[in-house]
């Protein structure tokens, strides 16, 4: 499976953006597709997740409220909203795909290139 993420770009500070992550195939329903972030500097971040079957979705604590995993499953794409974007969501977003839930990044199998989101004060 092949990942492709789009949709960053340069941003004000309480701007809002939906990334996508497109699959080059049919996804499975057992899938797991997250989103990751990394900032300069800093290690990858588990961001949020989805399973694909059930559209259940996952957070981590500090995107709460104001990020939105979604997914179309005719359309094989994955969806993240992000409103009111802040100066320290300035990062490379990637999306993944996993054969369960995790929030580690090493239990992702497929990987995606990032898309670059940034954010001005």
């Amino acid at each position: 499976v092949q990942l492709q993420a789009s949709g960053g770009g340069l941003v004000q500070t309480g701007d809002s953006l939906r990334l996508s992550c497109s699959a080059s195939a049919r996804l499975y329903s057992s899938y797991f597709m997250g989103w990751f972030r990394q900032a300069p500097g800093k290690e990858r971040e588990f961001v949020a997740a989805i399973r694909w079957g059930t559209g259940r979705t996952y957070y981590a604590d500090s995107v709460k409220g104001r990020f939105t995993i979604s997914r179309d499953t005719a359309e094989n794409t994955m969806y993240l909203q992000i409103d009111s974007l802040k100066p320290e969501d300035t990062a490379t977003y990637a999306c993944a795909a996993a054969f369960g839930y995790s929030r580690s990044v090493n239990e992702y199998r497929y990987w995606g290139r990032g898309t670059q989101v940034t954010v001005s004060s």
